[in-house]
């Protein structure tokens, strides 16, 4: 992966644009990709009740989740996932592999050494893509390497079965993803398309390549120089879908600022107060399904807890002025 000035241009334009690209001469194994895939294949072979050992509980991130029903609508997502949280942190090394194990049993090993390395590779590569991204800010290369150190990172499986009704419903509605990076590689079967031009444009697959989108995270740490991607998936007929999702994410109690450079760019105001990564996925787990406002929805959720915060404060005052008096 690399980029002459040329190329820096036509990236940055797009981060500003529609906040979406592919990346391609990335380093990664097309060994590990391809055996990541098998195992993504053996793991919905199984019967519902052995993936339901993994089952995603209400208010969590990770874990399987089957929306793939008999009933067709636009605001049902027609398929599974499973999702699991993996770290560069040293004390993480075997995040993955413990996770599978834990939880699916010790014929799942093999399963969790294979995602255990593919998410290793995500993050070198998402890392990497940090250093090219901030060198199109005009920060330094390696500036925003330090905002992801001991990441909170999650990787998703995902399986769209053939629909006998494609175009009653959507593999995933329209949204902004509210992490940071979303690295995604697409089977030839396809379906992901990115809202731009004031259209959706199917993304057409490629074995050699990573589609990035720029997550709201990502957007508010840049000040909202680069854009979250407004995207989709839609099932087909005939074949099943799958996709290897990586969402690179910091530790969860990171303070989003953005770097001083992008404040002192012509006096740019702050486009998004400070927050961090627990509050905003606390968010999108328990109060706000993510949607094309995911972002929008979550800072006026802020601003009314801290006005009604502020009127608490402001009462007790009062209180304590009548009490002594």
């Amino acid at each position: 992966m690399a980029g002459g000035g040329d190329g820096l241009r036509d990236l940055a334009a797009a981060c500003e644009r529609h906040g979406f690209f592919q990346v391609v001469n990335h380093g990664v194994d097309p060994k590990l990709l391809a055996e990541a895939y098998r195992c993504c294949d053996a793991f919905y072979a199984r019967p519902i009740d052995e993936k339901r050992r993994a089952q995603r509980r209400p208010g969590e991130n990770y874990g399987y989740a089957g929306s793939f029903v008999g009933r067709f609508n636009s605001r049902l997502p027609w398929k599974e996932t499973m999702s699991f949280n993996c770290s560069a942190a040293p004390e993480n090394s075997r995040m993955v592999v413990d996770y599978f194990v834990a939880v699916l049993g010790e014929e799942y090993r093999h399963m969790g050494e294979v995602y255990q390395k593919y998410c290793d590779e995500m993050t070198r590569l998402a890392l990497d893509v940090t250093d090219v991204l901030a060198t199109c800010l005009g920060l330094g290369r390696g500036a925003l390497r330090g905002f992801f150190e001991g990441d909170n990172s999650v990787m998703r499986l995902n399986n769209y079965p053939p629909c006998p009704q494609p175009h009653l419903t959507l593999g995933t509605g329209p949204h902004h993803d509210p992490t940071s990076l979303t690295l995604l590689h697409q089977d030839e079967v396809g379906g992901l398309q990115v809202f731009t031009g004031g259209a959706w444009r199917a993304v057409r697959p490629r074995s050699d390549a990573f589609v990035v989108n720029i997550g709201d995270t990502f957007a508010a740490l840049t000040n909202g120089r680069h854009i979250s991607c407004l995207h989709r998936a839609v099932v087909n007929g005939r074949a099943a879908r799958r996709s290897l999702t990586f969402f690179l994410n910091p530790q969860l109690d990171r303070p989003v600022v953005p770097p001083p450079e992008l404040l002192a760019v012509n006096g740019r105001p702050r486009a998004y107060p400070d927050f961090t990564w627990r509050e905003f996925l606390e968010f999108t787990q328990k109060q706000y399904r993510s949607d094309a406002s995911t972002l929008d929805a979550f800072v006026a959720w802020m601003r009314r807890a801290e006005a009604v915060e502020g009127a608490m404060e402001d009462g007790q005052n009062k209180n304590q002025v009548i009490c002594k008096n």
